[in-house]
């Protein structure tokens, strides 16, 4: 029995891992290839910009359609989605005009939307005792599946075409396709019964909304590092080269602290605690950034992304260690990733925005201080809310 059920979680956490990969490279695949699209379509950069902005924006939009859908479609939501986002993504191997890439956009980030708020809860359905290391795989599959679309798309370009590059992703779609065929059908009465639960409505809960802003400016100041930590050291004399080996850097740790810090979570259960020394060691690592060179910078900017790597899957066990049962482990998630993916789609566009009006780039420095000590407000506040719950 025992080694029924070790074969049956390690398969979930294949299935996790495979759906993770397909959540990025919609995104992430169209930045190295920026120039190249904008060239060939003859188009501008504000609107080969929102190929990558349209995702991340329905990804806030749509995902409190994830518990009305679920409840609606138990069986067959997951595979829909899955399907969608292979189809938007191998769609863009047949055709390359900005219309296709558009609608392709949308629809991937529509299905990612609701894919997001589903695994969370479904992750702590499955993994009760073992959620922080279920939510480090499902984090590390986010990262693996950003890196590997960041770092090869280029590559494959030069072999193939740049539609071939952007739609090969969609291969991964159908191996998490099939994959979760594999362990839907013994869980669906289960989900069924638990979404007839009652559940405290979220955006009613004071509690609710503290992670959700905490969520938001997590996600947003990782949005933010990856859209401006290339300018941000082409501006204090790294050359284009330099400044991408150190975007490939900020994104290596991250895979490494998805898989590691949930793991000693689990150890020490204590998240605020670990939210607490996170968001401090972020903070001295952005000053390292922002204030040195060398080797003292290189320090700063992968200590800052050893803290955001952890900061993630900790803000996604947040609302599911909040909830009482599994209505309110999809409702409260789905509140969280709604506001907080809104919040982050908003903040590398006002830093940019500044930037423009300024010429001066140490305003961006700024503005991630003063989310780092908002963030610690929020973490304090979130404290007090548990102590007075327990």
């Amino acid at each position: 029995m025992r080694r029924k059920t070790a074969s049956t979680h390690a398969l979930w956490l294949l299935a996790i891992f495979f759906v993770a990969l397909n959540l990025r490279p919609v995104i992430t695949s169209v930045g190295p290839l920026f120039t190249v699209i904008l060239d060939d379509l003859q188009s501008t950069n504000t609107k080969v910009s929102l190929l990558t902005s349209i995702p991340v924006f329905c990804m806030g939009l749509f995902a409190p359609l994830a518990f009305p859908l679920t409840k609606r479609m138990p069986k067959s939501i997951m595979p829909l989605l899955l399907a969608l986002i292979s189809a938007a993504t191998l769609l863009r191997m047949i055709s390359t005009t900005y219309s296709m890439l558009f609608i392709t956009s949308f629809v991937a980030g529509f299905a990612i939307a609701i894919i997001g708020p589903i695994m969370n809860a479904r992750i702590q359905a499955k993994f009760k005792e073992r959620t922080a290391s279920a939510l480090g795989v499902y984090s590390f599959g986010i990262g693996v599946g950003a890196t590997l679309s960041a770092s090869f798309s280029y590559a494959i370009y030069e072999k193939t075409s740049w539609g071939f590059a952007l739609g090969s992703w969609g291969v991964l779609g159908v191996i998490a396709f099939i994959l979760w065929l594999f362990i839907a059908d013994d869980e669906i009465e289960q989900q069924q019964q638990q979404l007839q639960e009652a559940g405290r409505n979220p955006w009613k809960q004071r509690e609710a909304w503290l992670i959700l802003v905490f969520f938001g400016l997590q996600t947003a100041l990782f949005f933010s590092f990856m859209t401006w930590l290339s300018p941000l050291a082409v501006a204090q004399g790294f050359t284009l080269a330099e400044a991408g080996l150190l975007l490939m850097a900020f994104s290596g740790i991250q895979m490494i602290g998805n898989l590691v810090i949930p793991w000693l979570v689990e150890r020490f259960p204590k998240p605020i605690y670990w939210l607490f020394g996170l968001s401090f060691f972020a903070l001295i690592g952005l000053l390292l950034f922002a204030t040195t060179t060398g080797i003292w910078l290189w320090l700063g900017v992968l200590l800052i992304g050893l803290m955001l790597s952890g900061m993630f899957p900790l803000g996604l066990l947040l609302p599911l260690n909040a909830a009482r049962n599994h209505t309110e482990a999809n409702t409260w998630s789905s509140m969280v990733l709604s506001g907080g993916f809104m919040l982050s789609a908003v903040l590398p566009l006002l830093i940019g925005v500044v930037i423009d009006q300024t010429g001066k780039t140490y305003f961006a420095y700024i503005i991630f201080i003063v989310i780092i000590v908002v963030m610690h407000i929020i973490i304090a506040l979130l404290a007090k809310e548990q102590k007075q719950a327990a």
